[in-house]
């Protein structure tokens, strides 16, 4: 079954997807995901859309640094590959696309690892907006640089 809610977020709307046992989907308002389709059932109270909307409050108070929650990510086996890798980032820390390709041992695809890095279908949890360009640039990002740049800005203060 395709379940999903919507969490008001100080960085706005975002739409949760699940699978009714799995987190499959954290999109924001711009992203490419801004709508689910209407085969889909609206449920915040289905496991694990409200435990992910406990965790994004906890999360956006400041009080949570690392998720707890089953994610189901789907995807070639490079961009699982590059997708595993962010989970490795710190809390308030950043990485280039060239530090996360040769951290998966593919020095010289800093450029595809950009692409998996954009395609990444559980934004924030599995936090591609921690990573930056080579000179320390926001680079592109599919909720947009402002919600990026917020991102950054909230994990650095706490």
């Amino acid at each position: 079954m395709n379940l999903y809610s919507y969490f008001d977020s100080p960085i706005g709307p975002l739409l949760l997807t699940s699978d009714g046992v799995q987190l499959t989907g954290l999109y924001m308002e711009t992203g490419r995901e801004s709508r689910p389709s209407t085969d889909w059932v609206q449920d915040a109270t289905a496991a694990p859309l409200a435990a992910t909307r406990e965790q994004l409050s906890e999360y956006f108070a400041g009080s949570r640094r690392t998720f707890e929650l089953p994610l189901r990510l789907q995807g070639t086996a490079f961009q699982q590959r590059v997708w595993r890798e962010l989970t490795e980032i710190p809390y308030g820390d950043t990485w280039s696309y060239g530090q996360l390709a040769a951290r998966i041992g593919k020095p010289s695809a800093s450029r595809a690892v950009g692409l998996a890095n954009g395609r990444n279908p559980i934004s924030i949890l599995v936090p591609c907006h921690r990573v930056i360009g080579a000179d320390g640039s926001l680079t592109g990002y599919g909720g947009g640089l402002e919600r990026k740049q917020w991102l950054l800005a909230h994990e650095g203060l706490h």
